[in-house]
């Protein structure tokens, strides 16, 4: 009878997977039970398969090599902040020694960023919008919205439950694909004190064309209710001051903090890992008694984010001020120039065909901003390509390197690899096996052109 190796023999053989030693234990555990019969041999094989599994499964730094700006999966945008063990002045005034409030540092610099006459931050944007309409109208009070703004975005979110969560009637007023302003006159009318805010939503991840009419924030203005924009994706300022060659030409269109607010609307909201480009985070900004207001609510404490995530947003926010849009990795990966993408992919491609690795050949592609934001817009990119789906090999590097598929063959996108990962990403290249030659890819195909 063959007798299955000891738990803890078979625990001492998985260390260099650099787990802690209960988890090791765990997954020698669940060997010996599951094919304990079998022999030591597949016993510390199984062992190893789940402790490998169980090591890829934790939270870690990737590789994104999607070409998505802005990916829900990793975390949307990659803003990068070492917090030093120790204490904060979180809720602490230095100056009198009394107790402060949260909105002192962080969210007043949003504020100033953006001009507004002060801010918010709780911890995502769905919060901001729950918070607001739960604060400013709530159970017994309705708010007005464009039936064609009445959106739903990833995972489900949708703004109709998000009101019905609040306790807020929804008054819904014109078409799907046409609202006037007096469409919005017509329900503060009939709604008397009931109506408590005019919400706009931007359309997010989708655009409606066509025979088509929208009423923007400048003809909400003067109808006597406060007027709510949230803006979602968190541009401050349209002007882009922080970029040296002013905003790129992919973000025409697109609301910002700054204008919206200085065409009439009382709050806007916003995240702050979209186009902010730092932690997740939600911001409500605008006028200094509604926001006192809001933040007056009990449900304010619910929503709060901690010391880590204020911190990374101060920052980010000095930054702005500063107008250091290099130190915003979000900002560097958008902007970098198509030649030194270009440049990149060509060093790689020579770089990984001088092994016996995989055949990269450089190509042309588009990147996108991701996260909801901007639907439509292309980023021109360049990057490598590789015949056949790679992605499970790339995924299982360390670090992974995350890559799409498309046509059968697998696109790396440099624009959203930061070049201190070009590194890894060569030695990705190099540890996959050939699989297939530069005949793989012919004159029908090419996509180098």
């Amino acid at each position: 009878m063959t007798h299955p190796p000891s738990v803890d023999a078979v625990a001492r053989g998985l260390r260099d997977i650099g787990l802690p030693a209960p988890l090791l234990v765990d997954a020698a555990r669940q060997a010996v039970a599951e094919v304990g019969a079998a022999g030591a041999d597949a016993v510390h094989r199984r062992a190893r398969g789940i402790a490998e599994d169980r090591r890829r499964a934790l939270l870690q730094p990737v590789v994104n090599a999607t070409g998505v700006l802005l990916h829900t999966n990793l975390g949307r945008a990659p803003y990068p902040h070492a917090h030093a063990g120790g204490y904060r002045n979180v809720e602490l005034r230095l100056d009198t020694g009394g107790r402060g409030n949260r909105s002192e540092h962080a969210a007043s610099l949003l504020a100033r960023a953006c001009g507004a006459e002060a801010a918010l931050v709780v911890n995502n944007c769905a919060a901001a919008l729950l918070l607001t309409l739960t604060a400013l109208a709530g159970p017994g009070r309705a708010a007005v919205a464009s039936r064609g703004e009445l959106v739903e975005i990833g995972g489900g979110f949708r703004v109709p439950e998000v009101m019905t969560a609040s306790g807020t009637e929804l008054l819904e007023v014109g078409t799907t694909n046409r609202t006037r302003r007096a469409d919005f006159e017509r329900a503060v009318a009939e709604g008397g004190d009931r109506v408590a805010l005019l919400l706009k939503v931007p359309p997010s991840n989708y655009r409606i064309v066509g025979f088509t009419e929208a009423t923007e924030v400048p003809d909400l203005v003067g109808l006597g209710r406060p007027v709510v924009a949230d803006i979602g994706s968190g541009l401050l300022d349209a002007a882009c001051p922080w970029l040296r060659g002013g905003p790129p030409a992919w973000l025409a269109g697109e609301p910002a903090a700054r204008q919206t607010l200085a065409q009439g609307a009382d709050l806007v909201t916003f995240s702050g890992d979209k186009l902010l480009g730092g932690p997740q985070a939600g911001i409500i900004a605008g006028r200094a008694d509604l926001v006192a207001t809001i933040a007056r609510h009990p449900l304010a404490r619910a929503l709060r984010c901690g010391g880590m995530v204020l911190a990374a947003l101060q920052q980010l926010a000095l930054d702005y001020l500063d107008r250091n849009g290099d130190a915003i990795p979000l900002w560097r990966m958008a902007t970098i120039e198509l030649d030194r993408l270009r440049a990149r992919a060509d060093a790689l491609a020579a770089a990984s065909a001088s092994s016996a690795g995989v055949v990269a050949l450089p190509s042309a592609m588009d990147a996108v901003p991701g996260g909801g934001t901007l639907p439509g817009v292309t980023i021109a990119s360049y990057g490598l390509v590789l015949a056949g789906d790679r992605r499970a090999e790339l995924r299982a590097h360390r670090p992974p390197i995350i890559a799409r598929v498309e046509d059968d063959r697998t696109w790396l996108d440099l624009r959203t690899v930061d070049p201190a990962e070009d590194a890894a990403v060569l030695d990705a290249l190099r540890s996959l096996d050939r699989g297939s030659s530069p005949s793989s890819f012919d004159e029908r195909s090419d996509p180098t052109g």
